[in-house]
């Protein structure tokens, strides 16, 4: 009996084997991509964008190919044990399916944000000098974002970077999201606390000061709370350091 299923039995190791390279080889065409990009920014906009959907898209392909694997040695088979191989492994690997999509979407984050964090910061070169530029402050990167850029900073749609070539006055501005990553949650503690909504409360002036009011949500637990930002005209916000459920 054993060799009429064989046919289904190599078919279903063939297409395991085969779902499990592709998985393999998206995840190495990934590194491989980011160990050609020299520049830290282009790294961080690739990371950013396409990480997580890439380790996503593997691991379904991979779950996929362990359920053909699993499948892959029938001996006997009839209408109820077919039901219960296929409900057995669609339940599985939903089951698989869904711890690794909680891993991707609450625990990675907080492994994705260090390496962000040290390729925005990370001293970038003169193409003049090939020496290291130096990171504007808020205030003196300001004498080089026009009027329209200053005004995307201040209200956090955008936030922008200034490099500076002292020896030659070389300059490079680079391009943030405002609201870049999910804090973690001061409740559940998982990196999903982000910003759903902002209102001014007073317009800033010459000479006054204006306030912003941030909404913050857990996007896992629900969690809100409330920051009240500082606004200048002249310089970027600063933010209040009280904060209130």
């Amino acid at each position: 009996m054993e060799e009429i299923y064989a046919p289904w039995n190599a078919m279903a190791k063939n297409i395991a084997y085969g779902a499990w390279a592709i998985a393999v080889l998206i995840v190495i065409g990934h590194i491989i991509r980011l160990a050609t990009m020299s520049d830290a920014k282009t790294k961080y906009d690739f990371i950013n964008k396409s990480e997580i959907m890439t380790l996503w898209v593997a691991s379904i392909i991979l779950i996929i190919g362990c359920c053909f694997f699993a499948n892959s040695n029938v001996s006997e088979l009839n209408a109820l044990w077919i039901f219960v191989r296929v409900f057995t492994t669609v339940s599985m690997g939903m089951i698989v399916a869904l711890i690794v999509q909680n891993l991707l979407k609450f625990y990675y984050p907080f492994f994705i944000e260090k390496r962000l964090k040290a390729l925005r910061y990370k001293p970038r070169i003169s193409p003049k000098t090939g020496k290291a530029m130096k990171l504007l402050s808020e205030d003196e990167e300001d004498a080089y974002l026009d009027e329209g850029m200053q005004a995307e900073e201040n209200v956090f749609s955008i936030d922008y970077d200034v490099w500076k070539d002292e020896e030659t006055g070389y300059v490079k501005i680079e391009k943030y999201s405002g609201h870049l990553h999910a804090l973690q949650c001061p409740e559940c503690n998982y990196q999903t606390f982000k910003v759903v909504r902002e209102e001014i409360l007073k317009a800033p002036a010459a000479g006054v000061e204006g306030e912003l009011l941030k909404h913050f949500q857990c996007g896992y637990c629900g969690y809100k709370a409330k920051k009240t930002v500082i606004l200048k005209m002249s310089q970027k916000f600063e933010e209040s350091t009280a904060a209130t459920a």
